[in-house]
């Protein structure tokens, strides 16, 4: 249970303020000499009448920001666009947690966030699984794992995270099976 609780209190924190789920890895990056091209300006008549209106308050200073800008906020406001409502009001809530919280901790949450994106596909697999397995369990659960972790010294915490690292992954336990009287 500590294993699921390090994995949500790492995934958690990197997952907080992003509206969407991680992107696969690529499989390799380019060689250092191969530098990637820089992304061409994106003219805003080029998008459409929808991402023109999601991005309106880009709008006047649109051409001053940086090609790679531009590139994010289109690909933004095309998964903007092709979420449910619901997935909207998430997203706007978590964007709302995270323009709430203090510099430092999101600076230390983009920081998770890299070193989330460094590791492998499989393990990065592991943690979303893990997350979602913390995620699914009883609200009292939950919080007596939190309680459980904050009451660990460093020390104590760093065994445990070690712990989970060498530890296979944590299968589901089967829905329980009807049987009928």
């Amino acid at each position: 249970m500590i294993r699921a609780l390090v994995v949500c209190t790492c995934l958690f924190g990197a997952a907080a303020g992003f509206a969407q789920t991680p992107e696969p890895t690529p499989p390799a990056a380019a060689p250092p000499a191969a530098a990637a091209p820089a992304p061409a300006p994106k003219a805003w008549s080029s998008l459409s009448p929808q991402q023109q209106q999601v991005l309106q308050s880009h709008q006047t200073e649109w051409n001053s920001l940086p090609p790679d800008r531009q590139q994010a906020l289109a690909k933004g406001s095309e998964r903007w666009l092709s979420m449910t409502p619901q997935q909207r009001a998430g997203a706007q809530q978590r964007f709302t947690q995270w323009r709430a919280m203090p510099p430092e901790q999101r600076q230390l949450l983009r920081q998770r966030w890299q070193q989330y994106k460094a590791l492998p596909p499989e393990r990065q697999q592991q943690l979303r699984d893990s997350f979602n397995r913390f995620r699914q369990m009883p609200a009292e659960r939950r919080n007596q794992l939190r309680q459980q972790w904050r009451q660990m010294t460093p020390e104590q915490r760093h065994h445990a995270a070690q712990q989970m690292r060498a530890a296979p992954p944590m299968r589901a336990a089967p829905p329980p099976r009807h049987v009928p009287r």
